[in-house]
């Protein structure tokens, strides 16, 4: 079937495979899924401003679908998501930014392409260590290693006492937020992160789930389940918001992102229920490989040059 808007032929049936997959992979780790839809569509030929503009707004109906089975499982923390889209509103206008004066240069797919395969490399190995860390400690307390263990807690306790400091910032206004167990934490630390996730779902497509859900988890110290559900609350705004100006700027393929739909609508719900079987450190050592994979995809567009037809 061939794209006209941009100008590529894609059979539709992977197009829904896709949307299906990345639904689930966006329900279960509160992500948006881009590190893989956005790889798999530039894979498939699709100039990169339109795959950044296109995985946005295919985002928003697939997360509105998996936040609202988070909501009736009380994983999102409401206050914690309306600080976050002040920040990320900012940072989504510096992304579009960046895009638009990549475009005029004709260095979008290249820039992009490479900024997107260090970031998701990066967090796919820093994911997997920490989730091997973490999820190692039961099973060191049961065979009474204590050497070891002992290295594990000191792993975890570094990560609780940098929580901790960023929870102690003494930058005002300060708020709480019961509903993740923190009694008090700067808003400058919380619109930090969503400033940050902001750019980088403007500027590389998506969510930016991949950025924000950790630093909400090992930053801000968010419990993985509410981290996901509250994520992808907060994704549902930066993903209409950023996709709204890609679309001013010509860089939509909404026939694409339609039917990505039909598939990501189903699969949300599936990935949302499965968070229920598994906990915080599982659910991070399952994430770790998917980034890689997206990465690989770039790389493979970016050899075979599909996109550039």
């Amino acid at each position: 079937m061939h794209f006209p808007i941009s100008d590529v032929t894609i059979n539709p049936i992977y197009l829904i495979c896709l949307g299906f997959f990345v639904g689930i992979l966006g329900g279960f780790f509160g992500v948006g899924g881009s590190f893989l839809a956005g790889p798999a569509l530039f894979a498939f030929g699709v100039p990169m401003n339109f795959v950044v503009g296109t995985d946005l707004i295919h985002i928003v109906g697939k997360s509105i679908v998996a936040a609202r089975k988070h909501w009736t499982l009380g994983n999102i923390d409401l206050r914690l998501a309306l600080i976050m889209v002040a920040g990320t509103i900012a940072g989504i206008q510096v992304g579009v930014s960046g895009i638009e004066a990549l475009k005029k240069i004709n260095r979008v797919d290249w820039v992009v392409g490479l900024i997107a395969i260090v970031v998701y490399t990066s967090i796919s190995f820093f994911v997997a260590w920490e989730g091997w860390r973490t999820s190692k400690l039961p099973a060191l307390k049961s065979k009474g290693k204590t050497e070891d263990q002992s290295a594990v807690s000191k792993d975890k306790m570094a990560f609780r006492k940098f929580t901790r400091w960023i929870q102690r910032i003494p930058l005002h206004p300060r708020v709480s937020l019961p509903h993740s167990g923190i009694k008090s934490i700067s808003v400058w630390a919380i619109l930090g992160v969503s400033f940050i996730g902001g750019a980088f779902s403007s500027f590389l497509g998506g969510g930016a789930g991949y950025i924000r859900m950790p630093c909400m988890v090992y930053l801000l110290g968010i419990p993985t389940h509410i981290a996901v559900g509250t994520d992808l609350f907060e994704i549902v705004v930066s993903a209409s918001v950023g996709s709204f100006q890609h679309a001013l700027h010509g860089n939509v393929d909404i026939l694409i992102a339609l039917i990505m739909q039909t598939g990501a609508a189903i699969g949300a719900q599936i990935g949302a229920t499965l968070t229920q079987y598994f906990t915080g450190p599982r659910i991070r050592l399952a994430f770790a490989p998917l980034p890689l994979l997206g990465a690989g995809l770039i790389i493979y567009g970016l050899i075979t040059g599909h996109h550039t037809r």
